[in-house]
């Protein structure tokens, strides 16, 4: 495998040079503007996540400038540890597991995304549907969490949301290419930073109340 092997696989792209995505390239900075906004508010492992989520900036960054398979795996790989991350934390501070337990809700999100990622294939939803199953397991959580916390499940319930709309607008970049040379790509990374540190300060906010509110309170 040439792992320097060049990739085009969006709209912006019209050659393999450094500045061929610049829109695309240069709207990463939302991923660590969005570390900074919420670095306050996160609690416990959510400082984790703000690191994380500014090294998505970078590794999407790298990805946009040098298209290749070794920064498409840059570019992917701190996104996969942010998901497994906030899976742990939320299953033990929103949901209450224990440690141990939390870590094999980790372990059952891969057989969960390869139960749901061909079904998503077949809606023609492209290399998006890797994606897919992230929003549908935000909502579980938020229905888990709704006699508990309505609050926070409604935070939640709106991550999955904007996740949604990301999704919409990466899968929108190429069929509207020839209309819109820039493409929407762009668009997935600021909505998607904009997500990602909603559900940090969702996180943060619940950790911070002490857990669970009484519904009044909401």
């Amino acid at each position: 495998m040439d792992w320097f092997a060049s990739i085009d696989a969006y709209c912006e792209r019209l050659g393999p040079d450094y500045w061929a995505e610049p829109v695309n390239a240069l709207t990463n900075i939302a991923f660590v503007l969005a570390a900074a906004v919420v670095w306050r508010q996160a609690r416990g492992l959510g400082r984790a996540m703000c690191v994380l989520l500014a090294v998505i900036g970078v590794g999407s960054w790298l990805f946009h400038t040098h298209a290749n398979r070794l920064t498409a795996m840059m570019d992917t790989t701190p996104i996969l540890a942010f998901i497994l991350l906030y899976v742990f934390a939320a299953s033990r501070d929103l949901l209450g597991m224990r440690p141990w337990a939390a870590g094999l809700a980790v372990a059952g999100f891969f057989p969960f995304s390869a139960l749901l990622v061909p079904m998503f294939q077949s809606l023609g939803m492209g290399s998006s549907a890797g994606y897919a199953p992230v929003p549908v397991l935000i909502l579980i959580y938020a229905a888990l969490m709704w006699r508990r916390s309505p609050r926070t499940a409604r935070g939640l319930a709106v991550g999955a949301g904007i996740l949604c709309l990301s999704l919409a607008a990466r899968m929108a970049d190429m069929p509207i290419c020839g209309r819109f040379p820039l493409g929407t790509h762009f668009l997935w990374h600021i909505l998607n930073a904009t997500m990602l540190g909603w559900m940090i300060a969702v996180l943060g906010r619940h950790v911070g109340n002490g857990g669970d509110l009484p519904a009044q309170a909401h």
